[in-house]
Parts: structure tokens; C-alpha cells; sequence
């Protein structure tokens, strides 16, 4: 029988992005993964917000990213996109990357840290103990693990098997996503009719096969069954632009829809949820991707925390009461966008108004702010302004000369940055676990959709990022912080 200490069921974005995480903090990690290869059938989710270049910068790894992708300063509204030059952030902009890219690096960089993926194999069955979980593959094959992680799709075997509730809304309609040719030059660019917009953009060459084209288009049946095929693409192409263009083939066909529904809880015991796993939605805004990948940022350091035996398990419960309400607010936003989709009057008038309201600086700063996911503030009580909020990338000035704040998160340890008087803080019980940083910064404090704020004396920064502690000059609730964060005080 195979045993590591974490496996995770499902090799997609937020199953690599977790295994990285627990591979950086030394945890004996591995995936199982249906798929052979890494390859996609088809193109998925579309690029990364704000914030998910954040945590990939803070781990180094951004430029892998950028380097592949096209940066868009503008998201995506209703039919119209708002301006995000302006977040306070060095990455102002959603990266354009076609999610078998995305996919691909991650592989990469988990790759580099030899862990190992179970390919052409899924978990069939599972039981778990208070000592840990046994698993049954496909394969006939057994494993042993501390903890099974569920990152295995909106379907999830996981979810079902562990007995999680799946409440939410039933799909209200379907869309078709599908790469064709076509003997005749198709009506480029956006359409919207009373179901929704629909979309053909032209692929480069079209080749022999005629003029080459990506098409979204709306279904006039919601609910069917099956894969989807060549005469569905063309029965939706004539629905909506009475013509099929001459369709000659489609090398990709899916279908998606704006079912809408959450885990009731993203743990029970040894086993937890994570990305489409814990929650689907329409794709609408694309945050699906996005939402997944930050839900690993966020359970990966507590899980090896608790593997290591650093932290208690009750760390674990912080993960649903964190990223729980994270979700249902996304859920919330791609049901209103998908209700903004429709046509009739009354809907056009509340688009219009919608827009309006939006073109306002405030306003759009707030909405631009929250689907990019830079606004996102975990509850830990009454504080400073940063308290449960990401760390903004500062650039300091250390000892040695000057650092950005994400370097210092690179290797997913939690960091003390002290900005008052250097040697003004004692962490020695937990110096094993927390690195102390003196430095000193210069310049404004800008928290997104809430303004300037004053710059704090010292913050506790845990390893995805967010602000722990905010010290006023003197380390009241510092101790309790570190032991919450970061573990119980070492002996002396």
C-alpha cells in the first residue's frame, strides 16, 4: 500500500496549486489525476485576476505566468468592461491565459519539487478514521493518507463519497463553447438576443477547412444530457443567427451552464474540498478558476501546519470559515451577472442603470475590486484597516538593502515585519517557525476600494499573505496571534 501525508484527488489548477504549497512546506504530498497527461480538450477558463497573480508573485512564480499571457487593464461588465488600470497593486491588469497553459506551468513548478502524480487513475472509494484515510483507486491499487483533499471537479467523487451537501440553484441556461470552421464568413464579434450574448471570434489560420472561428453560443434547451456534438452547435448557430455559416467541423465542443451551488462545508474529519470541488458557477466574470487556486493558497500552509504538528487540526476549521464566505459571494456575483445577461426591457433598463452607476470611480473601484479579489478581508475582530486583509507589496528598505514584501513570502513561512525601531520585537519562542524583518518603508499605504491608511509599526503576514496582527507600538496580542497562526510557543 501507497502512503503520503496528503493526497489530492484531481491534478487541475487548484489540485497543483495545493501540492506545491504543501511541497514548499516539506509535506509528503501526491495527486492522483485521471488524465495521462496534462494536456486539456479544449481551452477552459481564460487568465488570472489580480489577485491570483499576487499569490503566484508571492510565491516567484508570476513571471511564468506574464510571460506567457497578455495583459488586459479592463474586466469584463455586462456586455462592457470597466477600467482597472488604477488598482493599487503591481499588477493591475487581468492576465489573458488559456487555462492548458496555466495548467501546464503549474505542472512545472510542481514538477520541480518531485511530487508525484498518479496519472490515468482516479479515487474510486474512500474511508477514513481518526488516524487517517484509506483510499481504493480505479486501478485496483490502495493508499494510505493523513488527509484526502478534494480538487476533483464540480462532480466531485470526493464531495459525494464524504456525504457533503451540495445546496444551490438548478442551471436556468446553457451555453455551448466550441472551436469550428465554417465554409462562409461568419458575424464576428458579440451578439445578444433574448436568452443572452453570444460570440464568434475568428481563430488564426483558418486553414483548409474554411474561416476558423471560437464560438459562445446560448442553447435553447437547458438541462440536456450527453456530450455535446456537431448538430448541437449547429442548431444553436441557426437558433440565433438563422444560419450554421456552412459549419464544416469542430475540433472542441463543450457545454457549460450557470448551475450555481456550494459545499454546505468544505471539511468533514480528513477530508476537505477546495476549487469547483467546493463550488460551481457560471463562468461568468471568470472567477471559477481563480477562486480555486486561492482557496489552495489558503488551505495549503494551514494543512501542513496541522501534518507537521506545529498547529492543532482545529487550524483546519479556519479554512471553511474563511473561504466559505469568499465563495458564496462569488456565487453571488455570477448570478447577478448572469441575470444582467437577459434581454427583455426591464432587464436592458437595469443594465443601463448598472452601468451608469459604474462608470463612477467609487463605484467601479469597489466592483473592479472584488471580482479581481484584492478586496477580500478575512473577520479577525476590530483593528487597523489592514487586519485580515492582504499585505500589499511594499518596497522596503531591509538591512540589506531593498526587498519587496512578496519576496519575503516566497518560501510560504510566516513573516513578523517590523517597520518601527529595529529590535523592538521578541519572537524567540516561535523564531524557528516566523522570520523577524526590520525595515523601514516610505510612501502612502493604499488598500483597494478603502483608500490610504496609516502605516501600522509591525505586522504578522501568515504564508498566504494575509495580515494577521497589526502592532501600534507596542506587542499587545502578539503572543495570542503567533499562537493561532503560527502554532503554540516553543519551549525555552
Amino acid at each position: 500500500m501507497t502512503g503520503h501525508a496528503v493526497v489530492i484527488a484531481g491534478g487541475g489548477p487548484t489540485g497543483l496549486m495545493l501540492a506545491g504549497e504543501l511541497a514548499l512546506a516539506g509535506v509528503d504530498v501526491a495527486i492522483v489525476e485521471r488524465r495521462e497527461g496534462q494536456d486539456l480538450d479544449g481551452l477552459r477558463a481564460g487568465g488570472l485576476h489580480t489577485r491570483t497573480i499576487e499569490v503566484l508573485d508571492q510565491r516567484g512564480i508570476a513571471d511564468r505566468f506574464i510571460s506567457q499571457g497578455q495583459m488586459i487593464r479592463r474586466v469584463p461588465f455586462a456586455g462592457t468592461t470597466l477600467d482597472s488600470s488604477d488598482l493599487p497593486t503591481r499588477h493591475s491588469y487581468f492576465l489573458a491565459l488559456w487555462q492548458s497553459h496555466t495548467e501546464r506551468i503549474l505542472a512545472d513548478w510542481v514538477g520541480e519539487m518531485n511530487v508525484p502524480i498518479y496519472r490515468g487513475r482516479e479515487v474510486a472509494d474512500f474511508t477514513q478514521s481518526d488516524s487517517g484515510v484509506d483510499i481504493e483507486l480505479s486501478d485496483g491499487r490502495s493508499m494510505r493518507a493523513e488527509y484526502l483533499v478534494g480538487c476533483d471537479g464540480g462532480r466531485s467523487l470526493i464531495r459525494k463519497k464524504a456525504g457533503i451537501d451540495f445546496p444551490g440553484w438548478d442551471p436556468s441556461t446553457s451555453y455551448l463553447i466550441a472551436e469550428i470552421a465554417t465554409a462562409q464568413e461568419p458575424k464576428w464579434g458579440m451578439h445578444r438576443n433574448e436568452r443572452g450574448i453570444n460570440a464568434i471570434v475568428k481563430l488564426e489560420p483558418g486553414g483548409d477547412d474554411g474561416n476558423g472561428a471560437r464560438v459562445v453560443l446560448t442553447e435553447q434547451h437547458v438541462g440536456q444530457n450527453g456530450k455535446p456534438t456537431v448538430l448541437d452547435v449547429r442548431e444553436a448557430l441557426v437558433a440565433v443567427y438563422g444560419t450554421d455559416y456552412g459549419l464544416r467541423t469542430a475540433s472542441y465542443i463543450s457545454r457549460f451552464t450557470d448551475m450555481t451551488r456550494q459545499a454546505a462545508c468544505y471539511r468533514t474529519g480528513r477530508v476537505l474540498l477546495a476549487g469547483d470541488a467546493a463550488h460551481v458557477h457560471s463562468p461568468k466574470g471568470g472567477q471559477g478558476l481563480n477562486l480555486g487556486v486561492q482557496d489552495a493558497v489558503n488551505l495549503g500552509w494551514k494543512l501542513a501546519q496541522v501534518v507537521s504538528g506545529t498547529s492543532p487540526e482545529s487550524l483546519l476549521d479556519t479554512y471553511h470559515a474563511e473561504r466559505h464566505p469568499v465563495g458564496a459571494r462569488v456565487l453571488r456575483n455570477t448570478m447577478a451577472l448572469t441575470a444582467l445577461d437577459n434581454s427583455d426591457d426591464r432587464i436592458e433598463a437595469l443594465r443601463e442603470m448598472m452601468s451608469e452607476l459604474l462608470q463612477k470611480d467609487e463605484s467601479r473601484k469597489q466592483y473592479v475590486a472584488m471580482t479581481s479579489g484584492l478586496d477580500i478581508h478575512y473577520d479577525f475582530g476590530n483593528g487597523h484597516p489592514l487586519l485580515g486583509r492582504r499585505m500589499p507589496d511594499l518596497d522596503l528598505v531591509g538591512s540589506e538593502g531593498p526587498l519587496r514584501v512578496f519576496t519575503l513570502l516566497h518560501d510560504a513561512r510566516p513573516v513578523l515585519l517590523n517597520l518601527g525601531e529595529p529590535g523592538g520585537i521578541d519572537i524567540a519562542r516561535w523564531a524557528s517557525r516566523v522570520k523577524l524583518i526590520d525595515a523601514r518603508h516610505e510612501g502612502a499605504l493604499e488598500l483597494p476600494a478603502f483608500g490610504e491608511v496609516t502605516l501600522p509599526t509591525a505586522v504578522l503576514i501568515r504564508p498566504d499573505g494575509y495580515v494577521a496582527w497589526v502592532g501600534d507600538g507596542t506587542q499587545q496580542g502578539l503572543g495570542d496571534a503567533l499562537t493561532t497562526w503560527c502554532g503554540p510557543a516553543a519551549a525555552m
